[in-house]
């Protein structure tokens, strides 16, 4: 395993991490094989956005004996409410969910706290004077939190707090796909048919400045949605119309400047070696360029990533949890068994969806949601 340094934090981050969402779905067990695969290779960062109760001390639990080998994200504003997830900025509410991940992760620090996604400047505005923020600093300048950093999928949100001296580090969203978009503030407008520039061409400019910005003043990045939901891997799921391999989109990542770790998704311990190939893999097998530069189409509608920021769902539904196994069924000529006995297992499914679109106001791709309920719906009946 290779480590690089996470900007002013100096924290020595292995450059292949975990993005933990995708553990939410395993048994205690299954997450325990998996957080022991990643410390026996020399993954040592890790992000717990999840404020499921469960998944947090399935984690906490796995780093027992090893916490001191980790290096560990936790977020500010993601709370567990009425058995979901929800993001907030009450303090009332942040104060005891921040708390619960410390219990749960048997720690008394965090290495990273992180602002849980901001995306709009207008908000990231409005929280610099309010007892959120305030509740922050108190926490970095009492030691709970080791260094400062933000969530976004936004880089004129990035870039606006990586400005203002005091951001250490950004969680944030990088591959082929989200680096080719127009730039736009209206995370519904960036997703339309027209938001990518030609593959050909060079980065999005406001993305550009914001990894040349980070890396004239030390800002780290880690990464998150390095697969684009794993979209990218498959050439009918591509907004590029042709397939890249999880080597090639790795390495994109780790080319641009500043980016110190890609946290990778991981069901099983065997996922987590295949990620490591990466250390091992040459350079025509990493060679993502070639690949793009051959591309026949740039256009893009919203697609569901299974971020779960579309949460909560009024009926219980695990919406991203539905449009994954809504997508594994598309992507077969017919419903898979086994997808359709683990989606008819969930205590509410898309057939449940009142149609409110609350959620598609949460949602920071622009997807259909509702649409994708109903169509689900039909498809598993």
């Amino acid at each position: 395993m290779n480590y690089r340094r996470l900007g002013k934090t100096n924290l020595m981050v292995s450059e292949i991490g975990l993005g933990g969402e995708w553990l939410e779905r395993h048994s205690t067990e299954e997450v325990k094989a998996v957080v022991d695969e990643c410390t026996k290779v020399g993954i040592n960062v890790l992000d717990c956005w999840m404020s499921n109760p469960k998944v947090r001390s399935d984690i906490g639990d796995a780093l027992v004996g090893v916490r001191e080998k980790w290096y560990i994200q936790g977020q500010f504003g993601s709370i567990w409410e009425n058995g979901q997830y929800v993001r907030t900025r009450d303090i009332k509410k942040v104060k005891p969910a921040f708390e619960d991940i410390l219990t749960r992760f048997h720690t008394d620090y965090i290495d990273l706290g992180v602002i849980h996604f901001v995306d709009s400047v207008q908000e990231w505005n409005d929280l610099q004077d309010s007892d959120f923020m305030r509740y922050v600093f108190e926490m970095k300048e009492k030691g709970v939190v080791k260094h400062l950093g933000l969530s976004t999928h936004n880089p004129l949100v990035a870039l606006t707090a990586a400005k203002t001296g005091w951001i250490e580090m950004l969680l944030f969203s990088i591959n082929p796909a989200f680096d080719m978009m127009a730039p736009s503030e209206d995370l519904f407008a960036i997703f339309e048919d027209n938001a990518f520039v030609n593959a050909q061409d060079r980065i999005a400019p406001e993305r550009a400045e914001l990894y040349q910005y980070c890396e004239e003043h030390d800002i780290g990045i880690t990464v998150m949605k390095g697969l684009f939901g794993g979209r990218l891997l498959d050439e009918k799921a591509s907004p590029f119309g042709v397939r890249l391999t999880p080597v090639q989109c790795i390495h994109y990542a780790l080319t641009r400047p500043a980016v110190a770790s890609v946290l990778i998704g991981y069901d099983t311990p065997e996922h987590v070696r295949e990620a490591l190939h990466y250390e091992e893999a040459t350079q025509e097998e990493k060679d993502y360029a070639s690949v793009l530069a051959k591309a026949p189409a740039h256009a893009f509608s919203g697609q569901c990533t299974y971020c779960g920021h579309c949460q909560p769902c009024p009926k219980g539904i695990d919406i991203a949890l539905t449009n994954k196994y809504y997508d594994l069924a598309t992507q077969q000529t017919t419903v898979p068994a086994t997808v359709k006995a683990h989606y008819e297992a969930m205590k509410a499914t898309a057939a449940d969806c009142i149609g409110c679109k609350a959620c598609e106001k949460r949602c920071p791709f622009s997807v259909s949601i509702a649409e994708r309920m109903k169509n689900a719906a039909e498809l598993f009946r």
